[in-house]
């Protein structure tokens, strides 16, 4: 069972998905992502597949419960994408080709392009969970596409804070941090002549790191093949630079922030955000109750620090 309930304390909707419980937890002996299991084409580069445990589905399933006025239900209304990175299931996005990447950015925006046009999508949110201290239940490479019927909480924040800022200042605020940012140089970890990737100076996480389109880009429709190519390489670039820091595959929650599904949203400007679990390489940024229950972080570190251990650590193969 899948439906939306309304959480009046926080004005915003909690998807409710029983049908999960199912989900397998990172199998040994077989994988539904690999060639040979009847589930995904024998040859493929990347492939969209759709998840087998949706929280949400066209059409959506009647809600378990009815709502009233004030304890709000609706139907979950969406799709659930799961992305595949590769046919090889020992692969990474940092072991791939930037050749292979591309494809990968192509499959990203002509999937967004699909999405976006379904009746009742609001906001298409693309993403990769990496590693098994994540959450990951399946080890094949892999990210994720959910289309939702209403505009996440924490991509509402962003845009209320970038429409204020367009009215008050007349600038686009993402392209004013990124400015200051370059302008800086303490936080700059890499960058090439579309994109510029930072651990913000507003960072939560030890080694959060932002990736800003340099062109003012609002999704992933107005990229050019330059930017196409541009985001391949930044990707490989940042999470090697990962996986080289302590000499592991580094687990991260990585999410493209872009404006919604549909409107008009000038003062959004596209840019990944990167949020790996590791403060050193034993230990890990746990949210406990002070994040999770107030929602205020506290980060072990200074960002000044962590962006000078990653712009140190070359972005090559092991």
């Amino acid at each position: 069972m899948t439906e939306l309930r309304w959480n009046p304390t926080l004005l915003e909707w909690v998807s409710t998905a029983s049908l999960r419980q199912g989900r397998p937890q990172m199998p040994q002996d077989w994988c539904p992502f690999c060639p040979g299991s009847g589930r995904v084409p024998e040859h493929y580069d990347v492939h969209i597949y759709p998840n087998d445990f949706p929280a949400f589905t066209v059409p959506p399933p009647l809600p378990a419960i009815e709502g009233d006025d004030f304890y709000k239900v609706r139907p979950s209304r969406g799709k659930c994408d799961v992305v595949l990175y590769s046919s090889d299931h020992h692969a990474s996005l940092p072991q791939l080709p930037v050749g292979h990447l591309v494809k990968l950015v192509r499959l990203w925006r002509s999937r967004f392009r699909e999405l976006k046009a379904l009746p009742g999508i609001k906001y298409v949110l693309i993403f990769e969970n990496k590693g098994a201290v994540i959450g990951v239940t399946m080890p094949h490479p892999h990210g994720q596409i959910y289309s939702f019927p209403f505009i996440p909480p924490r991509l509402e924040r962003e845009l209320v804070a970038a429409r204020a800022h367009r009215r008050r200042h007349r600038r686009c605020l993402f392209c004013d941090i990124l400015k200051k940012e370059r302008r800086d140089g303490r936080r700059i970890i890499a960058e090439n002549a579309v994109f510029t990737a930072f651990i913000p100076f507003y960072a939560r996480w030890p080694y959060e790191v932002h990736i800003f389109s340099r062109r003012h880009l609002g999704t992933l429709e107005d990229f050019r093949p330059a930017e196409e190519r541009g985001l391949a390489e930044i990707l490989k670039w940042v999470t090697l630079k990962y996986d080289n820091l302590y000499q592991m595959s580094f687990p991260y929650m990585m999410l493209l922030h872009q404006a919604p599904a549909s409107g008009r949203y000038p003062f959004f400007h596209f840019h990944i955000e990167f949020y790996p679990p590791h403060r050193s390489k034993e230990k890990l940024k746990y949210l406990a109750s002070v994040e999770t229950g107030s929602g205020a972080f506290l980060n072990d570190s200074l960002a000044e620090e962590k962006a000078a251990e990653l712009r140190a650590v070359r972005p090559v193969r092991r």
